[in-house]
């Protein structure tokens, strides 16, 4: 059974995109301290009037989703960590090609795990982001 497979070029680019994320996320000032004075100047109609609209549900998107990003980045690299390709070690005539199962969940591969983060990121789908 050949435990060392070459890295899945799908599971190559989720890795990559999840580590930019996670990479501007941190780079990225907080808004927690600027969406305090933003809060004040809400409105009735509940929006700070300026060119964009912001109303009090985006100032609270805003004051924590560089945390938030950060963490949801954290726990996708973890779990495409944890599912990712093995062979399985049946008999197969394209020897090329063996069966694969994942490491964790042993489905076989790709498995739902790994292909649900990839349509949430549209890993092959995009169209040049």
């Amino acid at each position: 059974m050949n435990t060392e497979l070459p890295e899945d070029p799908q599971r190559r680019r989720l890795r990559e995109r999840l580590e930019v994320i996670q990479i501007r996320a941190d780079k990225a000032s907080s808004w927690r301290d600027a969406v305090r004075p933003l809060r004040r100047l809400l409105n009735r109609e509940g929006f700070v009037p300026i060119k964009t609209r912001l109303a009090s549900t985006d100032l609270d998107f805003l004051e924590s989703s560089r945390d938030d990003l950060l963490a949801f980045s954290e726990l996708s690299l973890r779990l495409i960590d944890l599912h990712q390709p093995r062979d399985a070690g049946g008999i197969t005539s394209d020897t090329a090609h063996p069966i694969l199962r994942c490491r964790s969940c042993m489905w076989r591969w790709p498995c739902p795990t790994f292909r649900a983060i990839t349509e949430a990121f549209s890993i092959g789908h995009e169209t040049g982001s």
